[in-house]
Protein backbone atom coordinates (compact mmCIF):
# COMPACT_ATOMS: atom_id res chain seq x y z
CA UNK A 1 0.00 0.00 0.00
CA UNK A 2 1.30 3.58 -0.86
CA UNK A 3 2.06 5.52 2.91
CA UNK A 4 0.38 8.43 2.04
CA UNK A 5 -2.89 7.13 1.59
CA UNK A 6 -2.72 6.37 5.83
CA UNK A 7 -2.53 10.30 6.01
CA UNK A 8 -3.90 14.01 4.38
CA UNK A 9 -7.63 12.81 4.63
CA UNK A 10 -10.69 14.29 6.55
CA UNK A 11 -12.56 13.04 9.43
CA UNK A 12 -16.16 11.72 8.39
CA UNK A 13 -18.80 11.21 10.71
CA UNK A 14 -19.54 7.56 11.95
CA UNK A 15 -23.00 6.01 10.31
CA UNK A 16 -24.65 3.96 12.63
CA UNK A 17 -26.38 0.59 13.12
CA UNK A 18 -29.82 1.07 11.89
CA UNK A 19 -28.66 2.99 8.53
CA UNK A 20 -29.75 0.94 5.37
CA UNK A 21 -26.59 0.97 4.04
CA UNK A 22 -25.16 -0.62 6.96
CA UNK A 23 -27.36 -3.49 6.22
CA UNK A 24 -27.17 -3.83 2.58
CA UNK A 25 -24.03 -5.99 0.99
CA UNK A 26 -21.64 -4.01 -0.64
CA UNK A 27 -20.86 -3.75 -4.41
CA UNK A 28 -17.64 -4.57 -5.16
CA UNK A 29 -14.73 -2.31 -6.25
CA UNK A 30 -13.76 -2.36 -9.46
CA UNK A 31 -12.21 0.95 -9.87
CA UNK A 32 -8.56 1.33 -8.20
CA UNK A 33 -7.87 5.30 -9.24
CA UNK A 34 -8.45 8.64 -7.18
CA UNK A 35 -11.86 8.30 -5.69
CA UNK A 36 -10.88 5.25 -4.23
CA UNK A 37 -7.77 6.49 -2.50
CA UNK A 38 -9.62 9.90 -1.03
CA UNK A 39 -12.35 7.19 0.28
CA UNK A 40 -9.37 5.18 1.83
CA UNK A 41 -7.45 8.14 3.52
CA UNK A 42 -11.05 9.64 4.73
CA UNK A 43 -11.45 6.25 6.23
CA UNK A 44 -7.66 6.44 8.13
CA UNK A 45 -8.37 9.98 9.46
CA UNK A 46 -11.77 8.82 10.55
CA UNK A 47 -10.66 5.88 12.15
CA UNK A 48 -7.92 7.08 14.19
CA UNK A 49 -10.30 10.12 15.31
CA UNK A 50 -12.46 7.88 16.43
CA UNK A 51 -9.63 5.35 18.24
CA UNK A 52 -10.35 2.11 16.24
CA UNK A 53 -8.77 -0.53 14.80
CA UNK A 54 -10.55 -0.92 12.01
CA UNK A 55 -13.11 0.67 9.35
CA UNK A 56 -15.72 -0.77 7.14
CA UNK A 57 -16.53 1.74 3.92
CA UNK A 58 -20.24 1.31 5.27
CA UNK A 59 -19.21 2.79 8.55
CA UNK A 60 -18.95 6.38 6.52
CA UNK A 61 -21.82 5.73 4.86
CA UNK A 62 -20.12 4.02 1.41
CA UNK A 63 -21.53 0.69 0.27
CA UNK A 64 -18.02 -0.31 -1.54
CA UNK A 65 -16.16 -3.49 -0.55
CA UNK A 66 -13.17 -2.09 0.99
CA UNK A 67 -11.92 -1.88 4.88
CA UNK A 68 -9.04 -0.87 6.37
CA UNK A 69 -7.19 -1.47 9.61
CA UNK A 70 -4.60 -0.43 11.96
CA UNK A 71 -4.71 -3.27 14.46
CA UNK A 72 -2.38 -4.89 16.85
CA UNK A 73 -1.79 -8.94 15.76
CA UNK A 74 -1.39 -12.02 18.75
CA UNK A 75 2.70 -10.44 18.99
CA UNK A 76 1.00 -6.82 19.59
CA UNK A 77 2.66 -6.05 16.66
CA UNK A 78 0.64 -3.00 14.54
CA UNK A 79 -0.44 -4.07 11.12
CA UNK A 80 -1.79 -1.30 8.98
CA UNK A 81 -3.23 -1.76 4.88
CA UNK A 82 -6.61 -1.50 3.27
CA UNK A 83 -8.36 -4.70 2.06
CA UNK A 84 -10.38 -4.02 -1.23
CA UNK A 85 -13.18 -6.77 -1.91
CA UNK A 86 -12.10 -8.90 1.22
CA UNK A 87 -13.38 -12.62 1.73
CA UNK A 88 -12.06 -14.69 4.99
CA UNK A 89 -11.07 -18.01 5.64
CA UNK A 90 -11.42 -19.16 9.03
CA UNK A 91 -10.05 -22.57 10.26
CA UNK A 92 -12.12 -25.66 10.63
CA UNK A 93 -12.10 -29.03 12.65
CA UNK A 94 -8.94 -28.93 15.01
CA UNK A 95 -7.51 -25.97 13.55
CA UNK A 96 -10.48 -23.55 14.95
CA UNK A 97 -9.81 -22.22 18.47
CA UNK A 98 -12.47 -19.90 19.47
CA UNK A 99 -11.60 -16.81 21.20
CA UNK A 100 -14.65 -14.97 23.43
CA UNK A 101 -13.05 -11.68 23.88
CA UNK A 102 -15.34 -8.34 24.19
CA UNK A 103 -16.22 -6.74 21.30
CA UNK A 104 -17.50 -3.05 20.05
CA UNK A 105 -18.54 -1.20 17.23
CA UNK A 106 -17.64 2.32 15.99
CA UNK A 107 -20.73 2.16 14.35
CA UNK A 108 -22.74 1.36 18.15
CA UNK A 109 -20.49 3.28 19.81
CA UNK A 110 -20.15 2.56 23.70
CA UNK A 111 -21.43 -1.25 23.31
CA UNK A 112 -19.19 -4.19 24.36
CA UNK A 113 -20.45 -8.00 24.13
CA UNK A 114 -18.69 -11.16 23.60
CA UNK A 115 -18.54 -12.50 20.09
CA UNK A 116 -16.61 -15.63 19.75
CA UNK A 117 -14.59 -16.12 16.69
CA UNK A 118 -11.87 -17.84 15.61
CA UNK A 119 -8.51 -16.78 16.94
CA UNK A 120 -6.54 -16.58 13.02
CA UNK A 121 -8.03 -15.62 9.97
CA UNK A 122 -6.75 -15.76 6.48
CA UNK A 123 -8.42 -12.29 4.12
CA UNK A 124 -7.58 -12.57 0.73
CA UNK A 125 -8.23 -9.19 -1.51
CA UNK A 126 -7.03 -6.90 -3.71
CA UNK A 127 -5.07 -3.93 -2.31
CA UNK A 128 -5.81 0.00 -3.14
CA UNK A 129 -4.27 -0.02 -6.93
CA UNK A 130 -5.98 -3.63 -7.27
CA UNK A 131 -3.08 -6.08 -6.99
CA UNK A 132 -4.10 -9.32 -4.97
CA UNK A 133 -2.93 -9.68 -1.20
CA UNK A 134 -3.32 -12.41 1.12
CA UNK A 135 -3.04 -11.69 4.95
CA UNK A 136 -2.80 -14.10 7.56
CA UNK A 137 -4.41 -11.77 11.10
CA UNK A 138 -3.48 -13.34 14.44
CA UNK A 139 -5.23 -12.44 17.48
CA UNK A 140 -7.43 -8.79 17.60
CA UNK A 141 -6.27 -8.80 14.04
CA UNK A 142 -8.16 -11.54 13.13
CA UNK A 143 -11.23 -10.86 15.14
CA UNK A 144 -10.73 -7.60 13.20
CA UNK A 145 -10.68 -8.91 9.87
CA UNK A 146 -13.74 -10.95 10.27
CA UNK A 147 -15.90 -7.74 12.10
CA UNK A 148 -15.02 -5.81 8.78
CA UNK A 149 -15.53 -8.07 6.46
CA UNK A 150 -18.94 -9.23 7.84
CA UNK A 151 -19.96 -4.98 7.34
CA UNK A 152 -18.99 -5.37 3.75
CA UNK A 153 -21.77 -8.31 3.86
CA UNK A 154 -24.30 -6.35 5.62
CA UNK A 155 -24.05 -7.65 8.71
CA UNK A 156 -23.34 -6.21 12.38
CA UNK A 157 -21.88 -8.36 15.81
CA UNK A 158 -24.81 -7.45 17.15
CA UNK A 159 -26.31 -9.83 14.35
CA UNK A 160 -24.23 -12.87 16.02
CA UNK A 161 -24.95 -12.19 19.37
CA UNK A 162 -28.43 -13.97 20.99
CA UNK A 163 -31.40 -11.81 21.78
CA UNK A 164 -31.06 -11.46 25.72
CA UNK A 165 -27.06 -9.96 24.60
CA UNK A 166 -28.13 -7.88 22.12
CA UNK A 167 -31.01 -6.25 24.41
CA UNK A 168 -28.19 -5.87 26.83
CA UNK A 169 -25.90 -4.20 24.28
CA UNK A 170 -28.56 -1.88 23.13
CA UNK A 171 -29.01 -0.66 26.56
CA UNK A 172 -25.37 0.46 26.67
CA UNK A 173 -25.43 2.18 23.59
CA UNK A 174 -28.21 3.91 25.09
CA UNK A 175 -26.91 5.03 28.45
CA UNK A 176 -23.65 6.52 26.48
CA UNK A 177 -25.45 8.07 23.54
CA UNK A 178 -24.80 11.36 25.16
CA UNK A 179 -21.12 10.84 24.84
CA UNK A 180 -21.18 10.59 20.89
CA UNK A 181 -22.48 13.49 19.31
CA UNK A 182 -24.53 12.56 15.63
CA UNK A 183 -21.20 13.60 13.48
CA UNK A 184 -18.72 11.84 16.17
CA UNK A 185 -16.16 11.89 15.49
CA UNK A 186 -16.17 14.97 13.42
CA UNK A 187 -16.67 16.33 17.22
CA UNK A 188 -15.35 14.72 19.96
CA UNK A 189 -16.55 12.50 22.36
CA UNK A 190 -18.10 14.62 25.33
CA UNK A 191 -16.69 13.83 28.94
CA UNK A 192 -19.53 15.08 30.20
CA UNK A 193 -23.40 14.99 29.81
CA UNK A 194 -24.98 18.37 28.32
CA UNK A 195 -27.25 20.21 30.52
CA UNK A 196 -31.28 20.26 29.91
CA UNK A 197 -32.30 22.66 26.91
CA UNK A 198 -28.91 22.60 25.65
Amino acid sequence: MSEDLTTGGRVRPITRWGTPVMHETTKPVTEFGDELHDLVRDMFATMRAAEGVGLAATQVGVGVSVFVYECPDANDRIQRGVVCNPAVDLPQGKDRNLDAAEEGCLSWPGGYSSVPRPDKAVCRGQDAEGREIELVGTGLLARCFQHETDHLNGMVFGDRISDRSRRKLDEQVADLAWRYPEDWPVSPKRDSAPLPNQ
